[in-house]
């Protein structure tokens, strides 16, 4: 490790979240207004993660009274609080630039249930019972 790679690795931030492309994500960023310092969420889905190590950026795209509104956050800035992980989406693509284009229900991206137990295709359905499950009721 060099000097370089040392010095950052003391700036970065410890106990991120794990989230990708497709996610939504809300934001908690430190606002300066008359000497006072607040917390001001943004919640959006990410379309765009760049860089690595001390120098990661992601970008964050929500719909805001009919416009679309697009913030890039710096993940080891100072200035971000927290970030949480609402929840999970399902996408095969790195960039989900072509977003900016869709209007309305087409702009979503299908999600994980990042609460269903494993073996659970949907809610009040229980996974089926195989071969060896059926001959001990009988």
């Amino acid at each position: 490790m060099n000097k370089i790679e040392y010095i950052e690795s003391k700036q970065m931030k410890k106990g991120l979240p794990e989230f990708k492309t497709g996610d939504t994500v809300r934001v908690y960023s430190k606002i300066q207004e008359e000497g006072k310092t607040r917390l001001q969420a943004f919640e959006g889905m990410v379309i765009r993660l760049k860089g690595n190590g001390l120098r990661c950026s992601f970008t964050v795209r929500r719909i805001s009274y009919g416009e679309g509104v697009e913030k890039t956050f710096p993940l080891h800035s100072p200035m971000i609080d927290n970030i949480k992980v609402v929840r999970k989406g399902r996408v095969r693509r790195a960039k989900l630039y072509y977003l900016r284009k869709k209007i309305g229900k087409k702009s979503k991206v299908e999600s994980e249930d990042i609460f269903r137990p494993a073996g659970v295709s949907k809610p009040g359905i229980q996974p089926e019972k195989g071969p060896e499950d059926k001959e001990g009721q009988a």
